[in-house]
Parts: C-alpha cells; structure tokens; sequence
C-alpha cells in the first residue's frame, strides 16, 4: 500500500478549483436530508443503517458532471461530504432518542421530546463529532496513509476519481454499480430469494450464516484479508465458543436479562440476550485500549496545532488548512455551555461534561475504527451502551434517579452517540479529500453545514414516524433504541448483567496481551456473524489476488488488486441507493392499503439455495472483473 511520502494527491495542493460553491452546498444539503430520513427508517425498521458517502457522491457526478455540464471533481467531493452528514447524524439520533418516546408512550405523565428538544440535541452532537475531529486529522489521515485503509473513503476517491479520468475506470466502477443496484432491488425490492441465509448446526446448538449482500463483500476486499480475518475470528468466539457454552450449562435455566429458558432461545435469541453484551464490554475496552495507544499521537497532534497560535504560516499548503484551533475550542465550550444550561436539554453540569470528556474519546476511536472496517461497521450503537453503563452508574450515584435520570442519560447518550457516528463519517470524507486533493477546511464546514440542516429536518422524521406506527411497533421495532431503553432501566434499577459486560473486558484484555488488535476482534464479536461472515469472503479473494503467486508479476498484481477495489466500490454505491430507494418505497402507500415495497414482495420463493447460488455469482463477477483486461490481454 502507497504510505504518505510517496503520495501526491489528485489535485495538486498549488491547484485551486471551485469547492465550496452554491451548487454543492445546495445539493449537498438536499441529500443530507434525504440520506438521513431514509437511514432514519432503515435504522428503526432493522437495526442498521447505510453509509451514504458514494451514494452522494455517484449522484453528485451525475448532477454536476452530466446534467449540468461542470468539471470539478472537489465540487463533487463537497456534495458527498455534505449529503453523508445526514445519514451519519440519523444513525446517532435513531439509536437512542426514541426510547424517550417508548417511556411517554408507556405512562401518559411523561411527555414525548419536543422538535425544539430533537433539533437541539441532534445539532450539539453534530457539531461536537466534527470539531472533535479537526485534531485528529493529521493522526489518523496524514501521519496513518497506507496503514489505515479507510475502506469507504477510499472506496468514495475511487468512484470520483473513475468519474474524473473516465474510461476503463468508470466503467469498471459503474459495472459494479449497475451489478450491485440489480442484485440488491432483486433480493431486498422483490424478495426472489433472502439476503441473509442461515443454517443451524444441531451438534454445537449454534447457528450459522451470512448476508448475501454485494457491499459487505465489497468491504471485505478493500479491507484486505487481515482486517477481515479479525471481524470474523470474532465472529467465530461468539458463534462457535461463547453460544454454545451458554446453550450447553444454561439447559432450560431462566438467567437474566433473557426472560425465556436459554433452550429455547436459539442461537439468534443467546446472541441478542448474552453476547451483545460481551461484545459492547470488548467494544468499550478496545476503545480504552486504543486511546490509551493512540495518547502520544494526539498530545502530538495537539502540541502542533497550539505552536499554530497567532503566527498562522503563510505558506501554509491548501490540502493542509485546518479549522483554527482555537475556533474548534471556543466552538466545543460554547456547545458545552448550551448543552448545560438550555433548557430543553435535560441535561446537568456533570452531564455536560460527560458529553465533553467521552464525546471526545469515542472521537478518537470512532475515527480509528472506521479507518479500520469502514463506517457502515462502525458499532455506534456499542460505544452507546458504554456511555449510558457509565453515565447511568455516575448520576445515579449523584442522587440523580426516576425518569429524570434515564431521560438525562438518554439525552446524553444520543449527543455521544451522533458525536462517534458524525466523527467517524467526516474522517472518512477527509481521507477522500485527501486522496482527491480537497481543502480540509473546506469540508470542514461542509461537514458543519450539513449537520445543522440534517439535525432541523431528523425530528420531523422522527415524529412522523412515530405518529404513523409508533416506535416498539411491529412495523418500527426501533431494535437499538429498545436496547438503550433496557440497559438504562438496568442500571436505574440495579438488573444490568454486569458479569458479561465485564467478561467482554476480559476478552478485550487478552486479546491484547496476545498481541492481536482488539478493536476488530472485537467488532466482530458484537455483531452477528451474519455479517463478518461475507465480509471475510470479500477478504479472502482480495487475499488470492494479494499472493505474488497468482500473478506473473508485481504491476500485473496491482493492477488486478486496483481493478477489484474499484468493482468492489461500485459494489457499495449500488447497494447504497437501492437501499434508499427501497426506504422509499416501504412508505409509498398504494389504494390497495399495502405499500409499494409489499407489493412487490415475492416472498423469497428460491429460499436458502437461490441465494447462495446468486452470491456466488456475485464473487464470480468480482473475480472476473478484476481479471477481465489480463484475459482480454493475452487473447
């Protein structure tokens, strides 16, 4: 992998293009509000959400480079880093906030979190993930090029760099564009065969599968075998160690927090009761592990920004220009200060900062974590349920209990929830600028802009949906913010299964001692295997193409590697708008009382097989594209 001495950017640092126009912040805003409803609904309706950065960005080229005849690959750049704020902002905003909603709903005295209250909260977040991040820039994007693969940062330079040069490129990355739209709106739009197979392996009264989906094997081969590896061993210690040995001493016991026999919970059922919590206990240690390492980079990183005070370099390069720390400074206490005494935050001083102190180290290892297995693996939600353990523990022994306490330590968690997933999307939009040779500062404010606009519109999708179904509903079961809901009541009420919490910190700790990095191991722990197991696929054909053995020599090696990066980045934008486009459909409602998306359900008729067999063509094409022009070559 290229590291950051022999790396130039696309655009020269000494080039000045047109950037931060009307055009992109204008269409960058539209998206963001888009991306961030649609995600809002996927993410309440099953737990997870999309990463809309070459979403944005495909559309971007299609709008400012075909229909409106500009060549400016940054002004393309400014669309994506704008328009993926709002999905990064849902994601943290769905998560938690409405289980605010469920308590008002369960007791008519408490009142539902007005749009004022979402706005505010939503907005704080927003702003404290990207100003956290200014620091950290040059740590993780700079000092780290060509250790820290940033999947979809990548991925995204990728696409806009295809766009730009044309060519084979493009076409590589829109065949795979056009492959994954088709292959996605077939299994998740009509339902010809299910996007998640499984098996059950009687023997081990465990399970097994994986989602069949085209972005996760895309991930899995820019991530590159080892990062994958990881995710799955971690996959592999929960599904085939950690499920069995509670299925096997549990027998028909009732252990808390399931309220069912362990034999008849399943292996899916163990997973969601026993294992999320290991996994969240790893998460949380890996994080203190991983800042604790990265320390002395970010004291250095801080060290050089302060010698930055009053003598700014006039020479100072355009592809190195920074927020001012001291703005980023007066921007997080000014924050803080809101945060703490406004009232429509139900929040305390000690609350605030909470948000300053944990908002910034989960930051830190949001940033981390995304450079590692992307932003759509980014386990926010697990970083969420460290926060409320420890905000909980720390207001109820300050006398702070009742809703009161869990709506504060909601609030809380949902400002340090939108701070990790906003951080981690705009370190992934600065690693596109910085391949493409954007001006940070530049996608600074764009990253700013977009977070206000998409904080004003995510409460409007918020009640909306919650009028038309209702958070906890069959139709919105909100799988996330249950889970905050419990563990907060958990704690309030002293019922939190402390024991695996603590046992994921053990995990976590020797795991490190054996010298393996935590943080993905420990990824794929908290997950289901559902979904490392595609990415390792993704990792081991990346692999194959990796060894010097399968090529004649190190360029043509390169270059099949290169070709199979951009296929697999097409491979995430296809699956991306389908994504939203399905979104939309699930809520177009038709005379006949059924939305568009159930009528058009097949009802996964080809089952299990079909979809195994329409996977494996999948990676067939995967293969094939990025050998394509060695075959044709040699014809």
């Amino acid at each position: 992998m290229e590291n950051k001495k022999d790396f130039k950017p696309f655009v020269a640092a000494d080039k000045v293009m047109p950037e931060l126009t009307v055009t992109s912040v204008i269409l960058g805003l539209l998206l963001a509000v888009v991306f961030g409803a649609a995600n809002a609904y996927l993410g309440l309706r099953v737990g997870m959400t999309i990463s809309a950065s070459i979403p944005a960005a495909v559309i971007s080229m299609g709008i400012i480079r075909v229909i409106m005849r500009k060549d400016s690959i940054l002004e393309n750049n400014m669309v994506q880093t704008i328009g993926s704020a709002g999905e990064s902002l849902a994601a943290g905003a769905i998560f938690t906030l409405p289980a605010l909603f469920m308590w008002a709903s369960e007791n008519d005295a408490i009142h539902a979190p007005s749009f004022l209250e979402i706005a505010v909260i939503a907005a704080c977040g927003g702003i404290l993930g990207v100003l956290f991040m200014v620091p950290l820039r040059t740590a993780l994007i700079v000092e780290e090029h060509g250790v820290l693969p940033f999947p979809e940062g990548t991925a995204c330079a990728e696409v806009l760099l295809a766009g730009e040069e044309g060519g084979k490129k493009s076409k590589i990355v829109f065949s795979g564009l056009g492959i994954s739209a088709l292959y996605k709106f077939v299994a998740d739009g009509l339902c010809l065969f299910p996007s998640e197979v499984n098996w059950n392996i009687k023997p081990l009264r465990t399970g097994f599968g994986l989602d069949v989906l085209p972005a996760l094997a895309g991930v899995g081969y820019i991530c590159g075998i080892k990062i994958a590896g990881y995710m799955f061993a971690g996959g592999v210690l929960g599904w085939f160690v950690l499920i069995p040995l509670i299925s096997l001493f549990g027998g028909d016991s009732v252990i808390a927090p399931a309220a069912d026999a362990i034999s008849s919970l399943g292996a899916s059922g163990i997973w969601s009761s026993y294992i999320r919590y290991i996994g969240a206990g790893a998460v949380a240690a890996g994080g203190i592990i991983s800042l604790l390492k990265t320390l002395p980079t970010i004291v250095k990183t801080f060290s050089k920004a302060m010698k930055g005070f009053g003598h700014k370099e006039e020479n100072e390069l355009r592809t190195n220009r920074d927020l001012p720390l001291p703005i980023v400074l007066i921007g997080v206490l000014v924050i803080a200060v809101i945060i703490w005494l406004l009232p429509p935050i139900p929040i305390s001083l000690i609350g605030a900062l909470i948000v300053v102190v944990f908002g910034f180290f989960f930051a830190t290892v949001s940033s981390r974590m995304v450079g590692l297995v992307g932003s759509s693996n980014n386990p926010v939600s697990g970083m969420a349920i460290a926060t409320l353990l420890i905000a909980t523990a720390i207001l109820k022994a300050t006398g702070t209990t009742g809703y009161s306490g869990m709506a504060s330590v909601i609030c809380i968690g949902t400002i340090i929830c939108i701070i990790a997933a906003m951080a981690g999307d705009t370190s992934q939009d600065l690693k596109t600028g910085y391949i493409v040779g954007a001006t940070p500062i530049r996608q600074q404010i764009g990253e700013l802009l977009g977070a206000v606009v998409a904080a004003l519109s995510i409460g409007g999708v918020m009640y909306l949906l919650n009028t038309a179904w209702g958070f906890g509903s069959q139709q919105l079961p909100a799988p996330q913010a249950t889970l905050m809901k419990l563990v907060v009541e958990g704690v309030m009420g002293g019922t939190l299964p402390w024991g695996l919490v603590f046992c994921g910190v053990g995990i976590a700790i020797v795991i490190e001692i054996l010298g393996l990095p935590v943080l993905p191991v420990a990824i794929g722990l908290y997950l289901p295997i559902y979904l490392s197991a595609p990415i390792f696929v993704g990792g081991l054909i990346r692999w194959f193409f990796d060894k010097k053995k399968a090529c004649k020599s190190e360029e043509e090696r390169k270059n099949i590697v290169d070709k199979g990066v951009l296929y697999s980045s097409g491979l995430i934008a296809g699956e991306g708008l389908v994504g939203i486009l399905l979104a939309v459909f699930a809520i177009i409602p038709l005379n006949s009382g059924k939305t568009l998306a159930e009528t058009i359900n097949l009802g996964a008729p080809l089952g299990n097989i079909g979809a195994t067999i329409f996977f494996v063509v999948l990676l067939a094409s995967l293969v094939y594209f990025s050998v394509h022009e060695k075959k044709k070559k040699s014809a």
